[in-house]
């Protein structure tokens, strides 16, 4: 996200999984334009999540917020406070659009310490991923997978770099530790 004082930033609610379409849709339109349009740059805010399935690891890219597209524009104008009618109604007619989040009508902007607080929150996702299950030590998992399959232990150590579990797991009345990958082990309920 670009701080350069052009334009605020608004929330735009979109088609659950179209906010991809949205986006490059928006900037393939804006390329075509020929009069400027009032609208500087489209986000969407991702962060990336790491998943150990059957010992090899995998990382994907996650919306942080589905559903809605982050976009910075002059929205209104800067001298008047006037709504800009053709920013207004090139946003509402983009198609997978359904509105802008703070009011429909007169939708309000996400203020400076709003966007500070965000852009503080995704610098972080951006630098490494986090596993997409997070456990706690201490935590009673059920085995799901393997020679202890159905048998139930507590946390002990977690290690997010290998996706792997220590667990005490009680064997004939002894407590024996384990070690399982994630996907090997689910949540008690």
């Amino acid at each position: 996200m670009e701080r350069d004082g052009k334009g605020q930033w608004f929330v735009i609610h979109t088609l659950s999984g179209q906010e991809n379409k949205v986006r490059d849709s928006i900037e393939r339109h804006l390329k075509t334009e020929d009069d400027a349009l009032a609208v500087y740059e489209v986000y969407i805010p991702t962060e990336k999540v790491s998943e150990v399935k059957q010992g090899r690891k995998t990382t994907i890219t996650r919306k942080f917020f589905p559903g809605y597209i982050l976009v910075r524009m002059d929205l209104y104008y800067p001298e008047s406070g006037a709504l800009n009618e053709n920013v207004w109604y090139f946003i509402k007619n983009t198609q997978g659009i359904i509105g802008f989040v703070g009011g429909n009508d007169k939708p309000i902007p996400l203020s400076e310490s709003e966007v500070d607080d965000l852009m503080a929150q995704l610098s972080g996702k951006e630098e490494k991923a986090k596993p997409k299950i997070s456990y706690e030590i201490g935590e009673t998992v059920r085995i799901k997978d393997g020679a202890f399959e159905n048998f139930e232990g507590a946390i002990q150590e977690i290690d997010t770099e290998r996706g792997k579990l220590k667990l005490m797991v009680s064997i004939f009345g002894r407590s024996t530790p384990v070690e399982l990958e994630f996907w090997q082990v689910d949540r008690e309920i």
